[in-house]
Parts: structure tokens; sequence; C-alpha cells
């Protein structure tokens, strides 16, 4: 596991959590959440990429997808992070619709 990436995922849960109306994060942190944080970290991937890649290769993966190929194929680590992470799933999934609704 790579400490970077560690520390990204947490900071994305963080964000998350201030994001969703929770507890801000310098208020005691609840069993739930440090499991959720614990798991995120200790799944980290030594070749995973972090959200700023994943951003600046998000056009190439939709368009990959949008020709009908296979993008998460093409473009493994750019699934992957998409798969773990809401934020940029989000991302994907909104450029995808307004690219489909154009076309």
């Amino acid at each position: 596991m790579g400490i970077k990436q560690g520390f990204d995922k947490l900071r994305q849960i963080v964000r998350r959590t201030a994001l969703d109306g929770s507890d801000p994060p310098d208020s005691q942190v609840d069993l739930g959440m440090l499991k959720e944080m614990v798991q995120e970290i200790v799944s980290t991937r030594p070749d995973e990429i972090g959200c700023a890649e994943c951003f600046e290769q998000l056009n190439r993966f939709v368009e990959i997808k949008l020709a009908g190929k296979n993008a998460a194929e093409a473009m493994p680590l750019v699934k992957d992070h998409l798969d773990r992470c809401s934020d940029c799933r989000e991302e994907f999934e909104a450029l995808l619709a307004a690219l489909r609704a154009v076309a």
C-alpha cells in the first residue's frame, strides 16, 4: 500500500463526510467511520491512481466507452479508481450522460 494513496483515500472519506453533513473531521470519529477509513487504506493498491490522475484520463476513458470498446480493459487503473471512488464515478457518469445527450 502506498502511503500517498492511503492519505488520498482518507481525504476522500473526510471530504465525503463533510459534504453529507456529518460531524466535522475534528470531532470524535465513530467506530463505523474508523473501520471504513482503515478498510479503504488497507485495500489501496501500489499501482492505484489518485483522483487527479483519474480526472485527467476521464475524457479518454469516456471516449473509448462511447466508441463501444472495452474502456475497463484499455484503462484498468481508471476503471479500478472509478469502482473505488464515488466522487470520480459521479464525474464519469455525468460526463458520459452529457456526451450521450448531445450525440
